[in-house]
């Protein structure tokens, strides 16, 4: 009988060596393992009341809580591992994006590509990118400067944001990466002599299709990729409005903005005409000018309207700003009282 005890003891370590064997650990690291994980179970019931029937069980169901245990850890591990590459979330996180206007998009787009060219940067699974990875990635890509690494950040940080959304990663590590402050430096308006040099020159007949688009610019401070989206429908001469849609706008918000100076344009003249950047290039041209500072007409608008009309919170609408601080700090730059009534008085 104790030989036959004997032999069954020793086919059952044969067995559980033949077991651990295939799974590549140790006699020991098993019996580490398994001691972890049975004193992690029991420590989560520890504390509990129990009859002397209940601790009975529980020694006899220890197996099945150990392995209820494992299986849980497996899948709580396969959750945490469940994720996608930089790549495929950047594309995603791009396309779900549909709301934003089509310069938005293209934008977007645009960073995108500059941060995947850092190499090694597409395959990367998002759940396991650090922050530090991160800040170098966009020190790669758009270091040279500020302006670019603020919105190369700004395009990170929506990837990590659709993606944990999607559940490829918890956190997002762009969070922690500084924005670097920058220094804005307003434009100067356009001297109101040049200004009448443009508006000269769009009176000139082979010109007229671009004389509305000029005194929407100069007079509303509607951008130019603004205004060449308009169509007849977005004006209510009778209000004296233009109506900037969402869908039309930069930032993908609506405003409404008054019309001024068009007591000139005939009916013939109320026109957004279709090659409309390459128009807006001749005519600046034709103007005499060979270096074109972008936006400055709406930085015009800008600085004679609060120099003349003194009302930023009036102005700030008009804009289509969210608060004050931009309208100080990039579109408002000292303008003579003279000048500014010379512009809007002719």
């Amino acid at each position: 009988m104790k030989k036959q005890r004997i032999g069954q003891r020793r086919d059952i370590e044969i067995a559980a060596l033949t077991l651990l064997k295939s799974t590549g650990l140790s006699v020991l690291n098993a019996a580490q393992l398994a001691a972890a994980v049975v004193a992690r179970v029991r420590q989560a019931k520890a504390g509990t009341e129990e009859t002397p029937q209940d601790a009975e069980r529980r020694e006899t169901g220890l197996k099945a809580r150990c392995m209820e245990a494992v299986e849980l850890g497996l899948e709580a591990m396969a959750a945490r591992e469940q994720t996608v590459s930089l790549e495929e979330a950047g594309w995603a996180s791009v396309e779900a994006r549909a709301d934003c206007s089509a310069t938005t998009r293209r934008d977007l787009r645009y960073f995108l590509r500059k941060v995947l060219k850092v190499e090694g940067a597409r395959e990367l699974p998002l759940r396991a990118m650090t922050t530090r990875q991160c800040r170098e990635m966009l020190q790669k890509a758009f270091g040279h400067s500020k302006s670019m690494y603020i919105k190369g950040r700004a395009l990170l940080h929506s990837v990590f944001a659709y993606g944990i959304k999607q559940e490829w990663c918890d956190a997002n590590p762009v969070a922690r990466i500084e924005v670097p402050r920058v220094q804005e430096t307003p434009k100067a308006p356009l001297p109101v002599a040049d200004v009448e040099r443009l508006l000269q020159t769009a009176e000139r007949a082979e010109f007229r299709d671009m004389k509305l688009s000029l005194n929407l610019m100069l007079y509303s401070g509607i951008r130019p990729a603004e205004v060449s989206r308009l169509q007849a429908e977005d004006f209510c001469r009778r209000e004296k409005v233009v109506i900037i849609r969402p869908g039309k706008s930069k930032t993908g918000g609506g405003r409404v903005v008054p019309l001024r100076h068009t007591k000139d344009i005939r009916p013939d003249e109320w026109q957004i005409p279709t090659n409309w950047q390459k128009r807006w290039q001749q005519l600046r041209r034709a103007a005499g000018f060979t270096h074109w500072v972008p936006d400055v007409c709406r930085h015009t608008f800008a600085s004679y309207h609060a120099a003349y009309y003194r009302n930023l919170p009036e102005l700030q609408l008009e804009m289509g700003h969210r608060d004050l601080n931009l309208l100080r700090t990039r579109y408002m730059s000292p303008a003579a009282k003279q000048e500014a009534k010379r512009f809007w008085n002719g």
